[in-house]
């Protein structure tokens, strides 16, 4: 079945850089778009970055535009996103998600499990 298994999340202090991995498994991972998204507590889950099965494409809200990157390496089977100038505001669990169409909406078929980052101030 189609996994994806997020890592790299943590503390750390405002101003400081995260990069998190989602690898995935059971799909062909070149032929997905991926995405990353985010929920903090009582809050809904929303968009943070996606990236379409080449790398050709990458889109970003305008609240990680400029700090988050995401990027893949489809021989490793792996999205990454690299999130630097993190604020307190970033705070929340982030998820990666597997979809044939890389979309700013939640319309992805596959979801990780989700990983932690919390920042400091």
């Amino acid at each position: 079945q189609v996994r994806l298994v997020e890592s790299g999340g943590g503390l750390v202090q405002a101003g400081g850089s995260l990069k998190l991995s989602c690898k995935a498994s059971g799909l062909t991972f070149s032929n997905y778009a991926m995405g990353w998204f985010r929920q903090a507590p009582g809050q809904e889950r929303e968009f943070v970055a996606a990236i379409n099965w080449s790398g050709g494409s990458r889109y970003y809200p305008d609240s990680v535009k400029g700090r988050f990157t995401i990027s893949r390496d489809n021989a490793k089977n792996t999205a990454y996103l690299q999130m630097n100038s993190l604020k307190p505001e970033d705070t929340a669990v982030y998820y990666c998600a597997a979809d044939q169409v890389a979309t700013m909406t939640l319309a992805y078929t596959y979801w990780g499990q989700g990983t932690q980052v919390t920042v400091s101030s």
